[in-house]
């Protein structure tokens, strides 16, 4: 259109009319996009400086999915580790519950042994919670064993002497000699004996009687024919008996004692009674705790302290004769489904470990997880199940030493009481890893809160460079279109001029 030529009025007015339709293009961009940097030729260096804002917060953007999905994990495990916790507690409850039970069972029987038995009667015991293999007798019979001194002097003994003392050791049923000292302040106390220049048999019986006492001496000081005897009973455990006397030494004024050192005879065995036989068994150091015996109105009550059944040999019909016949008491059935109870129950413990995953992830099974805190990567936390001693491992059964019970684990509440000792411990053990899981779960937390505001952070930036203010920018249009009406108008003018000179030649 070179060939057009316009008056400079007319030239002017149009380059005014055409830069503010410029100006309006770029404003009515800028309210369209909302953005006063809409590429680098409007500001590069808001252009680039906004993009790499933009590009870091999207980077940071992308982690934070992993992180939502390690706070899940840790939190499935976490539910995992409570659910595990109340298990634990009920395997406690079952244990207690069996603590507290003693229906054991139990069976009595009449003592009927011969008027004269040999001697070599027993009651044999084997089964019930009595090791594996073992068996273990108690005497039915009972002997006993006595020393005789002779020659006491019939008058009595002469004691009164300061220095005046009978002196021995004696030992019975195989123990250590224990010494035996009577002085003559003893025969001299008040009331010990009527003249101390003539001590009778049976008042130093009586004295001695009592040294034996306070000495714990299963022993018996009596009189046989004027002269001094000295007797033991079987011990609780055998029914052999067994008495010694030695490193005697008197000094008596006058006469003697006719005690000497020896070593007591068998006088007999006889039949033991009901209440011999409930201090056998209960003294009886292989049976305590697995078996008890009891009178029950004059028959022997056996109690089988066991859950599995009481083999007892040594009956004939049902009566316990020394003979060759057997009795069975069965074992305690509660106690036995208590311990298939608490097998049960170990056994959900292993299942609840091996369902707390979350996304394949499984942090009770052993599983490691990895969150990255940064783009860089630098930043990164590994969790993990640990033992106190830092080393990685599964939560379960085996690794908190949690064993499968047989009923036969259940028989002595002591060892009932080592299992509960070894729960509690597995229960510190579960309640310190939900502990440090907790302290993980923080940790994302507060991670996963601290990158959105870094996105927020990185975003704003970014916009704070970009958008545009839409309120002046609505203000600038409204100028330039006012702009604009006044531009055409002037052009308007200028044409006029032209026109003028038409009618010149009109």
């Amino acid at each position: 259109m070179s060939d057009v030529t316009l008056s400079k009025a007319v030239r002017s007015n149009l380059l005014h009319l055409q830069n503010t339709a410029k100006m309006m293009d770029s404003t009515q961009e800028r309210l369209a996009t909302g953005k006063k940097v809409n590429s680098a030729l409007d500001n590069p260096t808001n252009f680039f400086t906004a993009a790499s804002l933009n590009g870091r917060a999207a980077d940071i953007g992308t982690l934070l999915d992993a992180m939502s999905n390690g706070i899940r994990t840790i939190e499935a495990a976490d539910n995992g580790l409570s659910a595990i916790t109340k298990q634990i507690e009920s395997m406690q409850s079952t244990l207690r519950q069996a603590r507290q039970d003693n229906s054991f069972k139990t069976e009595s029987y009449t003592l009927n042994m011969a008027a004269a038995p040999v001697g070599t009667e027993v009651l044999n015991f084997a089964g019930g919670a009595l090791p594996d293999g073992t068996d273990f007798d108690v005497d039915l019979t009972a002997s006993r064993s006595e020393l005789a001194a002779g020659a006491y002097t019939p008058a009595g003994v002469d004691l009164s002497g300061a220095g005046d003392a009978v002196g021995f050791d004696i030992a019975v049923h195989g123990g250590d000699p224990v010494a035996i000292s009577v002085t003559n302040a003893d025969i001299t106390s008040p009331g010990a004996v009527a003249d101390p220049t003539a001590v009778t048999a049976d008042e130093l019986a009586a004295i001695i009687n009592a040294k034996l006492d306070n000495a714990g001496i299963a022993a018996t000081a009596t009189v046989d024919g004027g002269d001094l005897v000295l007797t033991t009973d079987a011990f609780a455990g055998s029914s052999s008996a067994g008495i010694e006397i030695s490193n005697f030494a008197e000094t008596a004024t006058a006469g003697t004692t006719g005690i000497a050192n020896g070593t007591g005879t068998s006088i007999g065995t006889r039949a033991r009674t009901v209440d011999d036989m409930v201090t056998a068994i209960n003294a009886n150091a292989d049976l305590d705790g697995f078996v008890r015996a009891s009178n029950d109105n004059g028959k022997l009550r056996i109690e089988n302290q066991s859950t599995s059944p009481l083999t007892l040999t040594g009956l004939t019909n049902g009566e316990m004769t020394g003979g060759i016949g057997e009795s069975e008491i069965e074992g305690n059935d509660v106690r036995s489904s208590l311990a298939r109870q608490f097998n049960d129950l170990r056994t959900e413990l292993d299942r609840l470990s091996e369902d707390a995953s979350f996304n394949g992830v499984n942090l009770l099974r052993g599983d490691q997880l990895k969150i990255v805190f940064n783009e860089s990567g630098t930043s990164t936390i590994e969790i993990q199940a640990k033992n106190a001693k830092g080393e990685a491992r599964a939560i379960n059964v085996a690794n908190l030493g949690l064993l499968e019970l047989s009923p036969e684990d259940l028989d002595l509440n002591d060892d009932i009481d080592a299992q509960l000792a070894n729960l509690q411990n597995a229960l510190n053990e579960v309640r310190a890893q939900a502990s440090d899981l907790g302290s993980t779960l923080s940790v994302v937390q507060n991670r996963e809160d601290f990158t959105k505001r870094m996105i927020n952070t990185l975003e704003t930036g970014a916009a704070n460079l970009t958008l545009a203010d839409t309120n002046e920018e609505g203000a600038n249009l409204l100028a330039l279109q006012t702009r604009q009406q006044l531009s055409q108008t002037a052009l308007s003018l200028a044409s006029q001029a032209d026109q003028a000179v038409l009618r010149l030649f009109g």
